[in-house]
């Protein structure tokens, strides 16, 4: 089985997935798809739009239901989640279209907006109509810049070295990511 055919048979179910669990990678990567032809962008937006969509919705009903047990408490206790409230007492209607958008917001506003007193039928929609607006910005990128990335792609010519000095450059930044984080926790 080809690479393509591969793609083109669980394309959609990765950007699917990919915008529930990661963002906009996984939805660029999408459009990127949708340009080389291996899927149709009509899917990859509606995937996109889809997986975002329920992901937030899931997040906003365990925040709601579950605001009392303990892994909840734990998102509590975040900084961002602090941050998250008061942006959403601030501009409620806004925040709750706009928190996608807004980097370290993704995953803990949610579960913020859950366990405040937004009711629902108001959060429903407007998450319905960020998630296809985030999923049409992310996918169409993916797309217009897909020959961009094709031709770049196609000049690269990767040598054992350079592909070393790639993975020593990724593992050098996750350790100092790791050690910010710690230093932080400290």
């Amino acid at each position: 089985m080809s690479i393509e055919a591969i793609v083109a048979r669980w394309g959609i179910a990765a950007v699917f997935a990919g915008a529930m669990l990661e963002g906009e990678t996984a939805v660029v990567a999408g459009g990127l798809l949708a340009h080389q032809g291996l899927i149709a962008w009509p899917f990859a937006f509606a995937a996109a739009a889809l997986g975002s969509f329920l992901a937030d919705q899931a997040f906003f009903a365990a925040g709601r239901r579950y605001r009392d047990r303990a892994f909840v408490q734990r998102w509590v206790q975040k900084r961002a989640f602090a941050k998250a409230l008061q942006l959403l007492e601030r501009y409620p209607i806004g925040f709750i279209f706009a928190f996608r958008f807004l980097y370290g917001f993704r995953t803990v506003s949610p579960v913020a907006i859950g366990t405040s007193q937004v009711p629902t039928a108001t959060f429903l929609p407007i998450n319905a109509a960020a998630a296809v607006l985030w999923a049409a910005l992310f996918t169409a990128l993916g797309y217009w810049f897909g020959e961009a990335v094709t031709e770049f792609a196609g000049r690269l010519r990767p040598s054992r070295h350079t592909l070393l000095v790639g993975v020593a450059v990724l593992a050098g930044g996750f350790a100092l990511f790791q050690l910010i984080r710690w230093w932080r926790a400290r």
